[in-house]
């Protein structure tokens, strides 16, 4: 999922570049798909439709969290630098979240 406080518009014309293909970006949320109030947009993650305890969430910026503040790993806003490899150190803690939401369920550690 893509969800994005920006404009549809804008949002698909980067995705574009970044995605062309769409491989790995199945659905998208959009400015309009999220909360206002107070003039800010607000991602309320329960437009997902997916359990809340199974669902983590990736964003730069602390404005738009609501009430879901727990899903939401904050993340350095990416700047054009090709080098930045900041979603890759995350990589071990996302597959230990992984790990234990498969014990919850009974699945196992592995």
């Amino acid at each position: 999922f893509i969800f994005t406080t920006a404009k549809q518009d804008y949002t698909e014309k980067v995705l574009e570049v970044l995605a062309p293909k769409r491989k790995l970006i199945r659905h998208c949320l959009y400015q309009q798909d999220c909360l206002c109030a107070q003039g800010c947009y607000w991602k309320d993650l329960t437009l997902l439709g997916r359990d809340l305890d199974k669902l983590v969430a990736l964003d730069h910026s602390t404005q738009g969290l609501p009430a879901q503040v727990a899903n939401w790993i904050l993340v350095p806003e990416w700047c054009g630098d090709l080098g930045d490899e900041e979603l890759l150190h995350l990589i071990p803690l996302l597959e230990q979240l992984s790990k234990e939401v498969r014990t919850r369920e009974g699945g196992g550690g592995g």
